[in-house]
Protein backbone atom coordinates (compact mmCIF):
# COMPACT_ATOMS: atom_id res chain seq x y z
CA UNK A 1 0.00 0.00 0.00
CA UNK A 2 2.53 2.41 0.86
CA UNK A 3 4.35 1.87 -2.51
CA UNK A 4 1.31 1.95 -4.13
CA UNK A 5 0.88 5.73 -2.70
CA UNK A 6 4.92 6.74 -3.13
CA UNK A 7 4.29 5.81 -7.03
CA UNK A 8 0.78 7.84 -7.21
CA UNK A 9 2.77 10.59 -5.33
CA UNK A 10 5.80 10.37 -7.95
CA UNK A 11 3.53 10.65 -11.07
CA UNK A 12 4.29 13.85 -12.94
CA UNK A 13 0.34 15.07 -12.69
CA UNK A 14 0.40 14.81 -8.99
CA UNK A 15 3.48 17.04 -8.66
CA UNK A 16 2.25 19.30 -11.47
CA UNK A 17 -1.09 19.91 -9.36
CA UNK A 18 0.98 20.35 -6.28
CA UNK A 19 2.87 22.89 -7.69
CA UNK A 20 -0.02 24.66 -9.65
CA UNK A 21 -1.73 24.80 -6.24
CA UNK A 22 1.07 26.29 -4.24
CA UNK A 23 1.81 28.97 -7.02
CA UNK A 24 -1.73 29.69 -7.11
CA UNK A 25 -1.82 30.18 -3.13
CA UNK A 26 1.17 32.84 -3.23
CA UNK A 27 -0.12 34.37 -6.53
CA UNK A 28 -3.50 35.04 -4.46
CA UNK A 29 -1.84 36.59 -1.60
CA UNK A 30 -0.55 39.10 -4.54
CA UNK A 31 -3.61 39.55 -6.38
CA UNK A 32 -5.56 40.60 -2.62
CA UNK A 33 -2.16 42.87 -1.63
CA UNK A 34 -3.30 44.65 -5.43
CA UNK A 35 -6.45 44.99 -4.59
CA UNK A 36 -6.43 45.60 -1.13
CA UNK A 37 -3.01 47.89 -1.20
CA UNK A 38 -3.79 49.64 -4.37
CA UNK A 39 -7.04 49.09 -6.71
CA UNK A 40 -9.39 50.10 -2.80
CA UNK A 41 -7.46 53.43 -2.60
CA UNK A 42 -7.81 54.26 -5.85
CA UNK A 43 -11.72 53.65 -5.34
CA UNK A 44 -11.57 55.48 -2.18
CA UNK A 45 -10.20 58.59 -4.23
CA UNK A 46 -13.32 58.35 -6.72
CA UNK A 47 -15.83 57.73 -3.84
CA UNK A 48 -14.79 60.62 -1.49
CA UNK A 49 -12.47 58.69 1.01
CA UNK A 50 -14.58 56.01 1.65
CA UNK A 51 -12.56 52.75 2.98
CA UNK A 52 -14.57 50.16 0.73
CA UNK A 53 -13.92 47.17 2.21
CA UNK A 54 -15.60 49.54 5.36
CA UNK A 55 -18.58 49.44 4.14
CA UNK A 56 -21.39 47.51 5.78
CA UNK A 57 -24.69 46.58 7.41
CA UNK A 58 -25.58 45.88 10.73
CA UNK A 59 -28.21 43.15 10.41
CA UNK A 60 -30.40 44.18 13.85
CA UNK A 61 -29.72 46.79 16.21
CA UNK A 62 -26.53 48.60 17.36
CA UNK A 63 -24.35 51.05 16.27
CA UNK A 64 -20.98 50.50 14.74
CA UNK A 65 -17.68 52.77 13.49
CA UNK A 66 -15.78 49.72 12.03
CA UNK A 67 -16.50 46.69 11.01
CA UNK A 68 -14.48 44.82 13.15
CA UNK A 69 -16.10 46.61 16.07
CA UNK A 70 -19.44 44.92 14.82
CA UNK A 71 -17.70 42.04 14.33
CA UNK A 72 -16.24 42.06 17.80
CA UNK A 73 -19.30 42.52 19.75
CA UNK A 74 -21.10 39.75 17.90
CA UNK A 75 -23.61 41.60 15.50
CA UNK A 76 -24.67 40.06 12.39
CA UNK A 77 -23.19 42.37 9.87
CA UNK A 78 -23.55 42.47 5.85
CA UNK A 79 -20.17 43.33 4.76
CA UNK A 80 -20.71 44.37 1.17
CA UNK A 81 -17.35 45.84 0.99
CA UNK A 82 -15.05 42.28 1.53
CA UNK A 83 -17.74 41.15 -1.01
CA UNK A 84 -17.28 43.62 -3.53
CA UNK A 85 -13.54 43.06 -2.90
CA UNK A 86 -13.64 39.33 -3.29
CA UNK A 87 -15.41 39.83 -6.38
CA UNK A 88 -12.60 42.45 -7.89
CA UNK A 89 -9.69 39.76 -6.71
CA UNK A 90 -11.80 37.32 -8.60
CA UNK A 91 -11.63 39.24 -11.77
CA UNK A 92 -8.30 40.00 -11.72
CA UNK A 93 -7.49 36.76 -11.20
CA UNK A 94 -9.63 35.50 -13.81
CA UNK A 95 -8.38 38.09 -16.52
CA UNK A 96 -4.58 36.84 -15.42
CA UNK A 97 -5.12 33.28 -16.04
CA UNK A 98 -6.89 34.14 -19.26
CA UNK A 99 -4.15 36.18 -20.82
CA UNK A 100 -1.55 33.04 -19.43
CA UNK A 101 -3.74 30.42 -21.56
CA UNK A 102 -4.19 32.84 -24.26
CA UNK A 103 -0.63 33.13 -24.55
CA UNK A 104 0.42 29.28 -24.20
CA UNK A 105 -2.34 28.96 -26.74
CA UNK A 106 -0.96 31.07 -29.21
CA UNK A 107 2.51 29.56 -28.42
CA UNK A 108 0.89 26.09 -29.34
CA UNK A 109 -0.28 27.37 -32.70
CA UNK A 110 2.79 28.71 -33.56
CA UNK A 111 4.75 25.74 -33.15
CA UNK A 112 1.92 23.54 -35.08
CA UNK A 113 2.02 26.20 -37.85
CA UNK A 114 5.92 25.46 -38.46
CA UNK A 115 6.63 22.69 -40.51
CA UNK A 116 9.16 20.23 -39.06
CA UNK A 117 11.87 20.28 -41.74
CA UNK A 118 11.71 17.80 -44.09
CA UNK A 119 15.15 15.99 -44.20
CA UNK A 120 16.39 14.95 -48.06
CA UNK A 121 16.61 11.28 -47.98
CA UNK A 122 17.33 11.12 -51.35
CA UNK A 123 15.30 8.62 -53.46
CA UNK A 124 13.65 5.56 -52.11
CA UNK A 125 14.67 2.03 -53.07
CA UNK A 126 11.73 1.45 -55.15
CA UNK A 127 12.45 4.44 -57.35
CA UNK A 128 16.08 3.74 -57.50
CA UNK A 129 14.69 0.09 -59.00
CA UNK A 130 12.27 1.51 -61.54
CA UNK A 131 14.87 4.24 -62.66
CA UNK A 132 16.82 0.90 -63.31
CA UNK A 133 13.99 -0.63 -64.81
CA UNK A 134 13.24 1.59 -67.21
CA UNK A 135 17.18 2.38 -68.06
CA UNK A 136 17.12 -1.12 -69.09
CA UNK A 137 14.34 -1.55 -71.64
CA UNK A 138 15.49 1.88 -73.23
CA UNK A 139 18.90 -0.39 -74.27
CA UNK A 140 16.97 -3.07 -75.07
Amino acid sequence: MIKEFKDFIAKGNVMDMAVGIIVGAAFTAIVSSLVADLINPIIGLFTGGIDFTEVFYVLGDGEYATLAEAEEAGAGVFAIGRFVMAVINFFIIAFVVFMLVKGVNNLKRKEAKEPEPVADTGPTELEILMEIRDSLKTRA
